[in-house]
């Protein structure tokens, strides 16, 4: 065995992890949605594979290695400047339980069995659909919960520009109270909005650097 060759392959594919992570910032090192997930298993193959074939050469391991970096970077990329795409890729947070009542329809769209809703909920020390005021699934699949004597919603009603509408259909309010509430702060419009959060009745804005 080479081991001299497989020393290079393995600095080689650190230094390809530290670009990735310094370029695409630090979500696979705790994935937030699925996508960060698989890079991180095609990652884990591409260095696992290639780096104990002594049939691919160090050029070859480089090339592998620059195409799955500029893959993933044009797919982030996309992502930040596309919402469909976002929405496709990532997928978007999904209301699941309303007021003690499930969303069928919208468990089945996320393809959440009532087992595998009831085990998360397990997880939340809940066994009553009852006690539960709203419940969101997130992307990663983790769910955000609100029992009935909560009166904060653990949700951001802004996320990156865009309104959350299982959200904002729990607090009670129309698209035109947001826009209202965006434009007393001083802001033109919704799209300059980072994050929104509401909490205590009144919603708290941290706006993207102005340029």
């Amino acid at each position: 065995m080479d081991y001299g060759l497989i020393t290079i392959k393995f600095v080689l594919g650190m230094l390809s992890l530290i670009l990735q992570i310094n370029l695409l910032g630090k979500g696979n090192l705790a994935p937030t949605s699925a996508i960060d997930q698989v890079q991180n298993y095609v990652l884990g193959g591409i260095l696992g594979g290639i780096i104990y074939n002594k049939d691919i050469t160090v050029l070859q391991f480089v090339m592998v290695l620059l195409i799955w970096t500029l893959l993933v970077f044009i797919i982030k990329f996309t992502k930040e400047h596309n919402y469909l795409v976002q929405k496709v890729v990532d997928g978007q947070p999904r209301l699941v339980i309303r007021n003690g009542k499930i969303l069928v329809d919208n468990c089945i769209h996320a393809s959440l069995s009532a087992n595998d809703l009831m085990f998360k909920l397990r997880g939340h020390n809940i066994y009553e659909i009852s006690k539960v005021k709203s419940c969101v699934l997130e992307q990663n699949g983790q769910l955000v919960v609100i029992e009935n004597d909560e009166d904060n919603i653990r949700f951001p009603l802004i996320n990156d520009g865009r309104i959350n509408q299982d959200v904002l259909e729990l607090i009670h309010h129309g698209e035109s109270w947001i826009d209202d509430q965006v434009h007393q702060a001083g802001y033109a419009s919704i799209s300059d909005i980072f994050l929104g959060e509401y909490i205590h009745g009144q919603l708290i804005l941290t706006p993207y650097p102005q340029q």
